[in-house]
């Protein structure tokens, strides 16, 4: 008795060689393409097991969990509160990658994150929701701001770090901020460089470089902004650099920005 096509994709899909798996999202990419992605829900389950592969352990597994993400993402609006229901599987794996295919599912994806950001008080959950915002390259981002704002003063370091790495990718795609919304980044994201955590206060530094790359500084906030990078790089007349490594490093990337 001939195997049943979702069974054969489901052995396919659930095999460790790279091959088989990228044979089964094959035949998902042709099941798709008969009877429709809103029909594909069955498909989309089997698809998503492959998210929890440890591409530290397996990395020859990433062409095809990228292949996966790639899949999931032409399913269509469908498949966001889905996989925003797959976040609370609890798989640091599965997250970062769910919160990769969220955005690249790009801006239709903005407001049901904010909803769901919105509709939890769990701070894990929202940061992976802040962090599915930052891969979403649409001004429409924007929206997200209040968010992120909120989210640098928080005490979680997990959603405060998030938050402080956001900024900086939202300056990468939106044209102009208002005045009041760019004095508030930058006054947060100045407090952050005082943060006990190093990797928050690298991040900020990260991110007040992206703001100067991409125009969002005024003349007089780039000459501050210069200063301060002096001072952490320990180039200025106190020497009193920052003690972390990975901040200096990127304050060192940060100054081409504000010369």
């Amino acid at each position: 008795m001939p195997e049943h096509p979702y069974q054969q994709i489901e052995n396919l899909l659930s095999s460790a060689d790279a091959e088989k798996i990228h044979q089964g999202l094959e035949l998902v990419r042709k099941e798709i393409a008969r009877i429709g992605s809103k029909e594909a829900r069955p498909l989309f389950e089997m698809v998503a097991t492959l998210f929890h592969f440890d591409m530290l352990d397996r990395p020859d597994l990433v062409p095809v969990l990228n292949e996966a993400v790639s899949l999931v993402v032409g399913f269509g609006d469908w498949v966001i509160p889905e996989l925003l229901r797959e976040l609370d599987d609890g798989d640091l794996k599965a997250q970062l990658t769910i919160g990769h295919a969220l955005g690249r599912i790009g801006a239709d994806a903005i407001q049901p994150l904010i909803a769901e950001y919105h509709a939890t008080d769990n701070p894990a959950r929202r940061v992976f929701i802040l962090y599915a915002l930052g891969k979403i390259k649409s001004p429409r981002v924007e929206q997200a701001i209040p968010l992120a704002l909120e989210a640098l003063n928080s005490p979680d370091l997990e959603l405060r770090d998030t938050a402080t790495r956001a900024v900086g990718k939202f300056a990468e795609c939106i044209p102009s901020f208002s005045d009041a919304v760019r004095t508030e980044i930058l006054e947060k994201l100045r407090r952050n460089l005082s943060d006990s955590s190093p990797v928050i206060r690298a991040k900020a530094v990260r991110s007040l470089g992206k703001l100067a790359k991409f125009g969002h500084l005024t003349s007089e906030e780039r000459h501050s902004l210069k200063t301060i990078l002096e001072r952490l790089m320990g180039i200025d007349e106190h020497y009193e650099w920052d003690y972390a490594y990975i901040v200096r490093r990127e304050a060192e990337e940060a100054y081409q920005y504000v010369q």
